[in-house]
């Protein structure tokens, strides 16, 4: 029994080191601003978020990044929350360019999000298996606090190594 103890934990240890370096308890950068033009590359997506069409759009997008096909960050515009529409996802996957005049790689479009909008935006230096979770709840809590209601409408972007962003539009 006593040997069961200290494997779960060590266990414990090193999944809270892990967690640790991966961003798991750094601190989530809020704040509400006015939001800058954004464009994005990439395809539109509908469906579960179980989907392996949603992760193949991921995936994609990653490759033509890394292999500099398109040049630029992962970034993804979504239309609704899943969790409150029941596991259905509207989105637009692929990657922030810096302007419009990219060539396109087939299947792709472009889409532009208009800037200068109330945002809440919220930043975050963590892996991008965490950062989504992290960013996102850390947007409802502050637009909680300061009492804003905010639009079923995110931008969020990876612009570094372990580094996410997502702005939020306020609704006016």
């Amino acid at each position: 029994m006593k040997k069961l103890f200290y494997v779960l934990a060590g266990l414990a240890v090193v999944l809270l080191v892990l967690y640790t370096y991966m961003g798991g308890f750094t601190e989530v950068d809020v704040k509400l601003t006015s939001s800058d033009t954004i464009y994005v590359a990439g395809q539109p997506y509908t469906g579960s978020v179980k989907d392996e069409a949603l992760g193949d759009a991921f995936q994609k997008a990653a490759k033509l990044v890394e292999s500099k096909e398109l040049e630029g960050v992962l970034g993804n515009i979504y239309y609704n929350d899943p969790d409150k529409s029941g596991d259905s996802l509207k989105a637009f996957v692929g990657v922030i360019v810096p302007n419009a005049d990219v060539k396109l790689p087939e299947g792709y479009t472009l889409r532009t999000v208009e800037g200068g909008k109330k945002v809440v935006r919220a930043e975050v230096n963590a892996n991008i298996m965490l950062a989504p979770k992290r960013l996102y709840g850390a947007v409802y809590d502050y637009a909680e606090e300061e009492n804003l209601k905010l639009e079923d409408f995110y931008v969020e972007w990876f612009p570094a190594q372990d580094k996410g962003v997502v702005e939020v539009p306020v609704k006016q």
